[in-house]
C-alpha cells in the first residue's frame, strides 16, 4: 500500500526502548510524530536523537508525542541511549521501536517488499531510506512525511513550525506563506466568502493582487484569496489554536 498525506497512518505491535506498545492506542488522542534512522551507533543519528530529545518539552506543549524507529534491537537501542548522552547532553526521553524483522520500515514504504525479514548482517546504507518523519494527526492521518539522505541531519525547528502550521489551519479556515513562523501574518482561504472573511476578521485584510481574491491560480492547489494582515487577527488564531 502506498501512503500519502490523509492515508490512515498504520497501526502495528512493536517492541520499543520503553517497552510492547500498539502504535494507536498509544497515540490516543494526541498528534504525532514518527521518525525513523537507518543504525543505531552513527554519528548523524546520533546528534539528531539527542537534539529531539533536549527539544522534548516543545512537543509536548503542543501535545505531540514522539518516537523514534529503527531495526536495531531493543538493546542496542538502550546501550546507545548513554553515548547520546555523552554527545550531545541529552538521554532520549521517548521510546525507539525496535523494527528488528522489518516489517514497519516495510509497513511504511520506507524499504521495498523485498529487504529481507530480519536486521542481522544489514548496514546503514542498506537501510539508508529508513530515515522519515512522518506527523500524524490526532485522526491517525499522515499530516506530514519528509525523508532526509544520511548525511543531511534533521532540523527539528522545521518539524516544530509545520505542526504549528498544521495546528492552526485544521482548526481555522487559514493557509500559511512560505517562511511563516508562529505569529506570522496568515492567508486567508477561498472557501471563506467577503462576507464570512468580514465577520471573522473584523479589523480587515489586505488583498495585495485582484486576482488572489480569486481561485485561478496554477501555480498552487490551495489557490491564495486574501492575505491577512491584521495583527489582531493572527494573535487569535495562536490564542485558540493549541488548546
Amino acid at each position: 500500500m502506498t501512503l500519502k498525506i490523509n492515508s490512515v497512518a498504520p497501526d502495528f505491535k512493536a517492541k520499543t526502548s520503553e517497552g510492547d506498545i500498539s502504535f494507536h492506542e498509544w497515540l490516543g488522542d494526541s498528534w504525532g510524530v514518527l521518525f525513523s534512522h537507518p543504525k543505531d551507533f552513527t554519528p548523524v543519528c546520533t546528534t539528531e536523537l539527542g537534539s529531539l530529545a533536549s527539544m522534548k518539552p516543545e512537543f509536548d506543549k503542543r501535545n505531540v508525542k514522539v518516537i523514534g524507529l529503527s531495526v536495531d534491537k531493543v538493546d542496542d537501542h538502550i546501550k546507545w541511549l548513554d553515548d547520546i548522552k555523552d554527545v550531545t547532553g541529552t538521554k532520549p526521553n521517548y521510546p525507539i521501536i525496535a523494527d528488528e524483522k522489518l516489517e514497519i520500515a516495510k509497513l511504511y514504504n520506507m524499504l521495498e517488499g523485498d529487504a529481507g525479514v530480519e536486521s542481522m548482517g544489514r548496514t546503514a546504507v542498506d537501510n539508508q531510506t529508513v530515515r522519515t518523519v512522518f506527523i500524524i494527526r490526532p485522526d491517525k492521518r499522515i499530516g506530514l512525511f519528509l525523508t532526509y539522505p544520511m548525511a543531511t541531519g534533521r532540523n527539528f525547528n522545521e518539524i516544530l513550525r509545520a505542526i504549528d502550521s498544521m495546528q492552526l489551519t485544521v482548526k481555522h479556515k487559514v493557509a500559511t506563506p512560505a517562511n511563516w513562523n508562529k505569529g506570522d501574518d496568515v492567508i486567508i482561504v477561498p472557501a471563506v466568502s467577503d462576507d464570512e472573511a468580514k465577520k471573522k476578521y473584523p479589523d480587515g485584510w489586505d488583498a495585495p493582487k485582484p486576482y488572489l481574491s480569486m481561485p485561478i491560480c496554477i501555480f498552487f492547489s490551495w489557490m491564495i484569496t486574501k492575505l491577512c494582515r491584521s495583527k489582531n487577527i493572527t494573535s487569535s488564531f495562536y490564542s485558540s489554536s493549541f488548546k
